[in-house]
């Protein structure tokens, strides 16, 4: 779990979620934090870094998206305890660097504690964002298709909620804008993420592909992405073995069957007289 790829993993989704978090932050405390807003730059920010990432860690920056692929048995137990560690962190990490910049702390943006429309809101908002996020990385689309549809898919689900909660949709960014209450604004997400992940990957994924992804990356069922790495390269040397190569066929023209003179040899008898 240490070596060079998984620590690249890991800081990929500390980062993600931290650069998410912030402009979150920024977003919803400014003149213009309103709904639109705040999901256009979150949809924005997880195109941006799961373009940059996502071939590292698989670009998830949510817990509650972790932990659907996780029920799904798309991703190991331990390195979902880590992401999802290290997301929390992330978001946490945003929280200081962004009232470091305004030098203050923030006032908790929710007035009441638990809310049956906020549990309900965030769990729909969820599962539209993970619906989409999983149609992305199923169908194998190219990295910039699936950062965009991954962006898409948050801001159609923070919208489409708004009117019900914060549309925060991750427990992660939760925790960063001080809103973190665990009956909505963290069950909520996860409730959410387990359905629409299960969902699209038993009902609407291609039947070749249901067991596509692992740690979130596009990979073999139950394949290490070094054995994947590994079963590519014997795959490509057998193909190159199966390429026989034609040698310039030698044409043997057939011989001229010469057929041999018959020697007639004439005896002349003399005739006696």
């Amino acid at each position: 779990m240490f070596g060079r790829r998984n620590i690249a993993a890991i800081v990929a989704e500390f980062l993600g979620t931290g650069v998410l978090t912030l402009l979150v932050l920024n977003v919803q405390r400014s003149t213009i934090g309103v709904p639109f807003f705040i999901a256009l730059a979150a949809g924005l920010a997880v195109a941006m870094v799961s373009f940059a990432v996502a071939g590292t860690s698989g670009g998830h920056f949510n817990p509650a998206l972790t932990f659907g692929l996780w029920t799904a048995r798309k991703i190991t137990s331990i390195r979902a305890v880590f992401y999802i560690g290290v997301q929390l962190l992330g978001g946490w990490g945003a929280y200081g660097l962004y009232t470091y910049f305004i030098n203050t702390t923030l006032a908790p943006p929710l007035k009441d504690g638990f809310t049956t429309h906020a549990l309900v809101g965030e769990a729909v908002g969820a599962f539209i964002f993970t619906f989409g996020w999983s149609a992305a990385m199923y169908q194998r689309f190219n990295p910039a298709v699936r950062a965009s549809i991954a962006g898409l898919s948050l801001t159609v689900g923070i919208i489409a909620v708004s009117s019900a909660s914060l549309g925060l949709l991750n427990p992660a960014v939760a925790l960063g804008v001080r809103a973190w209450v665990l009956g909505s604004y963290v069950a909520g997400p996860v409730i959410g993420a387990i359905i629409g992940v299960n969902l699209y990957k038993y009902l609407f994924a291609p039947s070749v592909e249901k067991d596509v992804i692992v740690d979130g990356a596009v990979v073999l069922a139950g394949v290490s992405s070094s054995s994947v790495a590994a079963v590519g390269t014997t795959k490509a040397s057998a193909a190159a073995k199966a390429v026989t190569v034609r040698k310039p066929r030698t044409v043997v023209k057939p011989a001229k069957v010469v057929a041999d003179k018959k020697t007639t040899v004439v005896t002349k008898t003399r005739r006696k007289k």
